[in-house]
């Protein structure tokens, strides 16, 4: 009961703080002018995940309050990290900081959290049994924590899509949780769930207000943070919760990898992300989103069914994987090829 009223109190104040931002941002005129690089045309005002960050501290807070679990240590090592993460990010809506300062933060960041709650040494890999990382985990933490920061930073570029799986993958962390007995976990992906659909209020399309790196750097940073804090448990658990993401995984290591052989500059700005290409073919933010949304909704099942580990979840998640991966990437190829008669993605 404690839950679902915090749950629903989340909801209700994302809600009403994301108005309260936009607001605040047009007559600050705090906007985001459309350029060559744009899914939108109209200056809309950014940094509405402001909201997000605010409600699910707050929610975090209360939550350990009414029932602590954990390291208090662990705990607060994570609460630092997300309050620097928000900060630099939102410092970086306002003014647009160098990349590579941006990326000694996250670094450190992800290092304050391998301080605080340790990294993993060990990883369930379905077909590949169990993986003895030992030291080689920490720089797969470090990596898997900075790395998903800036891949939910990059995927928040048409309106609804990042809020949708911020959905998703926060109601996937609640049932893990609560399936692994994880009181924390659990609460926190239904406080994420809860602030990203009041936020989903303002930003569906046609989106009133974006959420800013502010908002999206700090949901990649708690969902890869969730993952290393529930593997430490349950090895099953660290990739249930990469399954969670793995639409925007799959879109941005795709990508970038797509760059790295065509020598393109891959930390400069661009808009050959696959969602991206969907829409430049004519497809509206809402379909693109929505194809995102259901994506991660069967990405959920799959994690369900790793932590029960049912005899057949091994082969349901490479179908999974395999089949959502074929979905972006041939789809997008097929669009390309009818509608722009350009040469598809390879």
């Amino acid at each position: 009961m404690q839950l679902l009223v915090i749950s629903i109190g989340a909801f209700i104040l994302s809600y009403i703080s994301v108005s309260a931002i936009q607001r605040w941002m047009v007559r600050s005129n705090l906007l985001d002018i459309p350029n060559e690089r744009s899914s939108h045309s109209l200056p809309t005002p950014r940094g509405g995940g402001l909201a997000i960050v605010i409600v699910t501290l707050i929610s975090c807070v209360v939550l350990w309050y009414l029932e602590p679990h954990g390291p208090i240590n662990g705990v607060v090592s994570i609460l630092i990290g997300a309050v620097l993460v928000a900060a630099i990010s939102y410092w970086d809506d306002l003014h647009s900081l160098p990349y590579w300062v941006r990326f000694i933060v996250h670094l450190a960041v992800a290092g304050i959290v391998v301080i605080g709650i340790g990294y993993w040494r060990i990883l369930q890999i379905p077909f590949f049994c169990v993986l003895n990382l030992d030291w080689i985990g920490l720089p797969v933490t470090l990596l898997w924590i900075v790395g998903m920061i800036n891949a939910y930073n990059f995927m928040d570029g048409i309106d609804g899509i990042a809020g949708g799986q911020g959905v998703v993958a926060g109601l996937g962390w609640a049932i893990l949780g609560w399936m692994s007995g994880q009181f924390l976990i659990a609460g926190i992906g239904v406080v994420l769930a809860a602030s990203c659909l009041g936020f989903l209020g303002h930003n569906w399309s046609p989106a009133r207000i974006f959420m800013g790196d502010v908002g999206s750097a700090f949901l990649g940073y708690l969902f890869a943070v969730m993952t290393v804090v529930a593997g430490q448990h349950v090895s099953r658990l660290a990739f249930a919760g990469v399954m969670l993401v793995w639409p925007f995984i799959f879109d941005t290591s795709f990508t970038f990898l797509r760059r790295v052989v065509h020598r393109e500059k891959v930390f400069t700005p661009h808009c050959s992300h696959l969602y991206q290409r969907w829409v430049a073919t004519g497809y509206s933010h809402k379909k693109i989103a929505s194809l995102y949304v259901e994506l991660s909704i069967i990405c959920l099942v799959c994690s369900g069914a790793l932590v029960m580990e049912w005899h057949w979840a091994d082969y349901l998640t490479v179908i999974i994987i395999v089949l959502t991966s074929l979905i972006l990437w041939l789809g997008t190829s097929w669009r390309e090829r009818t509608e722009l008669r350009v040469t598809p993605l390879h």
